[in-house]
């Protein structure tokens, strides 16, 4: 085989290769910036939760799951004895804040309504968790429009 067919098919084998990798550096990078937009688009619609009492207490949450409860290692601890160790349980998903009692003693009521089942909950909305009242204040996330 003469040299100068040697040189072309080398050329063309190093042509080739260059773009698998080019191709494949694009792919991931793609990917990348996909994972990264749905990662900013699963994050928690910040809430507040306010405690109406002798002391008030207001706390900020981004997390996706906020437990409320007697307990000082609950994410908003009440000081209560009608509260139960661990009372009620915000979570986010499906773009929404929803709240379900843990088997709380006392009971947990949702605007006056008991809460027997996971139930959405919005801005303004108040749970009672025994004797103590707490007011959610969900900021509104802003809309993404376009791509």
């Amino acid at each position: 085989m003469p040299a100068i067919v040697q040189l072309i098919i080398r050329l063309l084998i190093t042509a080739a290769l260059y773009s698998f990798f080019i191709w494949a550096l694009y792919i991931l990078w793609q990917d990348l910036r996909n994972q990264a937009e749905l990662l900013v688009a699963y994050q928690a619609t910040p809430i507040e939760l306010a405690l109406q009492a002798a002391q008030p207490m207001t706390m900020q949450f981004t997390k996706h799951e906020i437990v409320i409860g007697r307990d000082a290692a609950c994410d908003f601890p009440i000081e209560d004895k009608t509260v139960s160790s661990q009372h009620a349980r915000l979570s986010f998903h499906h773009h929404q804040w929803w709240l379900e009692d843990l088997g709380s003693t006392n009971g947990t009521l949702l605007n006056l309504m008991p809460v027997t089942t996971a139930m959405v909950v919005t801005s303004g909305d108040q749970i009672a968790c025994g004797q103590a009242v707490v007011t959610i204040k969900i900021e509104a996330k802003p809309v993404k429009i376009g791509g």
